[in-house]
């Protein structure tokens, strides 16, 4: 079985697997040239584009969208209705089933196989997938229609822009196919989904298995590693269509334990991973086999602090977009994700905030591989009303389930300086759908913390998650004496915001809930030669770096503060207030923002 484990690993690396807490070995990528039409007079479904092949008058390079340069069109002028096509080859095998999965699909999907409608799916950032075993034949033909209505503000878009020109905060609008498409094989019963859980007090993980279907005399045969050394193996009788068993890690041997070093935790500073490897065994044949992993962390806050593997833990994030010039949400390739990461960890950052985004499973895979701490958002709507209630917890459930195993998650962000729910301040209905969030997600994920709302007017949430530019440039003393002021205790920084808004919504207040600031800063400099803003500026490398310096220095004088989250990473379009340029070029000495960060304190509280 280790030699299997191994052949999973190389999947996962070498042919960027677009799934790397869940591989399989026979799949082939669909991500490539596709035959693109717009379709502005709708007309489409009504001409039956689907049925059958068809000349489309563009070709596209998935899985970037047609606004990217990377795409091969580079258009950004706004389609609501795009149409993709390409054809595929299957060698059919008796007894298989073939499943089509597509990473991300903005906004609303309809797939076809062969003039067959197979699948409807809505929401622009999850992933899905459909059994087209039944559609499918030697030489088959793939056709997906896309509907972005880009002026409904009902939607979860983020940054993304529902007018034609990004400017300000908002960015250029993302439409149709922007993660991987592919195809595996699997036998007629197949494992449907694993679910790691560490019970990091008692020393176990606790793994959930759930197969499609329920067949008599099948087992489970699984084996942990842990580098080269071989945990414990098992295999276990199925009663039913799902399993639930715990194993333990620890095995009474105290070096495993953290109370030396780290033992066998994950963390930033130690990213230990377990190798896992599963095999479905029905009358001695292995029927699906899957490789994965887990880390073996905690993340708790308790008397104001936050804990991780119930150590106090001061983090350091940096605010991320995951946005590239030439790809907009979707990276060129792995490397963009190892550079960003190891950027941000060469300045001191433990840990990102992905903004208004949820990220590819790819750029989890290397932040559970490299040790960064993630906060998980997503997406917000812009308004509020049913059906943005109805599609950002849609969408909740499904990010959730996807990204469940990654150990480098430890915070999920359902909500954002009250983007979607405009009038939570004194709204109770609104104030309802804020801790609505906060509960739904606990009540599918009890091993993060939850955030109400980020920035500002918070209902019940985990972290107390404050927003605050108001430090101003150099010469101005008295915003930046304000700044400090506001820092300084618990007292001021819940009496005092830079928004209109107070930090907790009517009707609500800290519970001894840890302080973090968690978007600050956004010093502008430009150094493309760009029209840009930024919410201070700098005129040279000097002057960012003591600007830099300075607005730090106020967060190390407070008494109160548990961590950051600095704004932001990188430039993005019309913004110039990231540490490093779009392309991800140095804006200055990198070694100084780290020895910066390093001036940190672990509060009194």
């Amino acid at each position: 079985m280790q030699e299997k484990l191994v052949e999973g690993e190389e999947i996962m690396r070498k042919n960027e697997y677009p799934r790397p807490q869940f591989v399989r070995k026979n799949w082939e990528n669909l991500n490539g040239k596709w035959a693109f039409q717009f379709d502005d007079e709708n007309k489409g479904l009504k001409e039956k584009w689907y049925q059958k092949r068809r000349e489309f008058n563009q070709t596209i390079n998935v899985p970037f969208v047609y606004q990217s340069e990377k795409s091969g069109i580079g258009n950004a002028e706004p389609h609501e209705i795009v149409w993709y096509q390409r054809d595929f080859h299957i060698d059919k095998g008796e007894g298989k089933r073939y499943l089509l999965h597509f990473g991300a699909v903005d906004y609303l999907s309809d797939i076809y196989i062969n003039g067959e409608h197979v699948c409807t799916h809505e929401g622009g950032h999850t992933s899905f997938h459909v059994d087209i075993t039944n559609y499918v034949q030697e030489k088959n033909h793939l056709v997906v229609r896309v509907f972005d209505p880009l002026t409904d503000e009902t939607i979860p878009r983020g940054k993304q822009f529902w007018e034609e020109e990004s400017r300000g905060i908002w960015y250029t609008n993302t439409t149709g196919i922007w993660q991987t498409v592919w195809i595996e094989e699997v036998n007629d019963q197949f494992i449907e989904k694993i679910k790691m859980t560490p019970l990091y007090d008692e020393g176990k993980i606790r793994i959930q298995t759930k197969l499609n279907e329920k067949r008599d005399n099948v087992k489970l045969r699984f084996l942990i590693h842990y580098g080269k050394e071989e945990i414990t193996s098992g295999e276990i009788d199925f009663k039913s269509h799902k399993l639930d068993f715990s194993v333990d890690l620890f095995d009474e041997k105290i070096f495993r334990h953290n109370f030396h070093g780290e033992g066998y935790s994950w963390t930033p500073e130690t990213p230990n991973l377990f190798d896992v490897s599963f095999e479905l065994v029905k009358k001695r044949q292995v029927v699906d086999q899957v490789s994965s992993y887990f880390g073996f962390r905690k993340i708790h806050q308790e008397n104001g602090m936050i804990f991780l593997n119930n150590r106090p833990y001061y983090q350091k994030l940096v605010l991320d977009q995951g946005y590239w010039p030439e790809g907009l949400m979707t990276a060129p390739d792995d490397e963009a994700f190892i550079t960003d990461i190891q950027l941000s960890k060469q300045m001191g950052f433990n840990g990102c905030r992905k903004h208004q985004k949820t990220e590819d499973p790819r750029f989890l895979f290397w932040a559970d591989k490299l040790g960064f701490l993630v906060w998980g958002e997503c997406a917000s709507a812009p308004f509020y009303n049913e059906d943005a209630v109805n599609r950002l917890m849609t969408e909740w459930k499904e990010i959730i389930e996807r990204d469940y195993n990654h150990p480098s998650i430890v915070t999920w962000v359902p909500l954002n300086e009250s983007w979607g729910i405009p009038d939570v301040q004194r709204s109770r209905q609104q104030q309802h759908f804020s801790q609505t969030m906060y509960h739904f997600i606990h009540s599918l994920d009890t091993t993060r913390l939850v955030i109400s709302n980020d920035g500002w007017a918070m209902t019940e949430t985990d972290i107390c998650a404050i927003h605050n530019y108001a430090h101003g440039n150099a010469e101005e003393k008295e915003k930046y004496s304000f700044f400090i002021e506001t820092l300084r205790t618990k007292e001021n920084i819940l009496k005092y915001s830079s928004s209109a808004w107070s930090i907790y919504a009517e009707g609500f207040e800290n519970k001894g809930e840890p302080i973090l600031l968690t978007e600050f800063g956004g010093i502008g400099f430009d150094v493309s030669g760009q029209p840009g803003w930024g919410y201070t500026s700098a005129q040279n490398q000097e002057e960012f770096v003591a600007e830099y310096g300075r607005v730090m220095e106020a967060l190390y004088t407070s008494e109160i503060l548990y961590g950051y989250c600095y704004t932001q990473l990188t430039d993005v379009e019309q913004e110039i207030n990231g540490l490093l340029t779009y392309d991800r070029k140095e804006k200055c000495d990198l070694t100084k923002i780290r020895e910066i960060n390093d001036r940190f304190h672990l509060p009194r509280i």
